[in-house]
């Protein structure tokens, strides 16, 4: 759990907007990845090794691995309270850790842990955070109650797909795709039947590659039951640029 005597803990209340909702007044994905890099950016800045302390550097913070696990994911929730934890440094990755919880009656609704990397923006290599700010990151401490990363296993067939196209707008700060975008171009490949139906439970998530504007993305899915994997390519390489597996409840 959060630990909220640390140096690096910030929390944020967040109020959802009906934009940020489907019409089931679930919570889009894709919000809740807005809400969480949001909330890593203004904790980041706060601490000292934000975006105006790395860019100066030509680098930017970019994320590696998402792990997410609800007990009940937000829907009909229209405040929420979401507490962070920079947990420090193991080899080139920093560790941030997220708490969420429906602010309106205080319940523990998800956990999410992730790993980010400072990425030099002209060369693309990888810097340890220890390196880029040695007084301000420790090493990472195990806790008892810490979540861990599960295996994304490839897909075995294809059971959908759909494709997209790099838009202007999915750019970001860093003048690469907004992660965010990712989990719309996974998700949007699952039929419509299937949404309606489930809510997700766990999702584990790795990013592996960049895509530039103007570009097409394919997105290929394959579900089994409740276990859906994911796999987001470049559509003409072929190369993937994320993947996912995720196990989803019925609502």
């Amino acid at each position: 759990m959060i630990n909220e005597k640390s140096p690096y803990y910030y929390n944020k209340e967040v109020f959802v907007r009906y934009s940020e909702m489907d019409y089931h007044k679930m919570l889009k994905p894709s919000a809740f990845l807005n809400f969480l890099q949001d909330v890593a950016t203004v904790a980041a800045d706060k601490a000292h090794f934000g975006y105006d302390e790395v860019y100066p550097k030509n680098l930017g913070w970019f994320l590696l691995k998402y792990h997410m696990e609800f007990s009940n994911y937000p829907q009909n929730v229209e405040h929420l309270l979401i507490k962070t934890e920079a947990r420090g440094y193991n080899k080139l990755f920093a560790h941030r850790d997220f708490d969420i919880y429906n602010n309106e009656n205080k319940e523990l609704i998800g956990r999410v842990i992730s790993y980010w990397t400072l990425v030099n923006l002209v060369d693309k290599s990888m810097h340890s955070p220890a390196d880029v700010f040695p007084d301000r990151f420790p090493k990472v401490e195990k806790r008892d109650d810490d979540l861990n990363f599960l295996k994304v296993h490839p897909l075995e067939r294809v059971d959908y797909s759909q494709e997209f196209s790099v838009r202007y707008d999915d750019i970001d700060v860093n003048k690469h795709v907004n992660n965010m975008n990712y989990i719309v171009w996974a998700f949007e490949a699952l039929p419509k039947e299937f949404r309606d139906m489930y809510k997700p439970k766990i999702i584990d998530m790795v990013y592996k590659k960049e895509i530039q504007y103007g570009n097409t993305v394919l997105s290929e899915v394959q579900i089994d039951d409740n276990i859906v994997k994911i796999s987001v390519k470049h559509k003409n390489t072929l190369e993937e640029l994320c993947v996912l597996e995720v196990e989803f409840e019925k609502n």
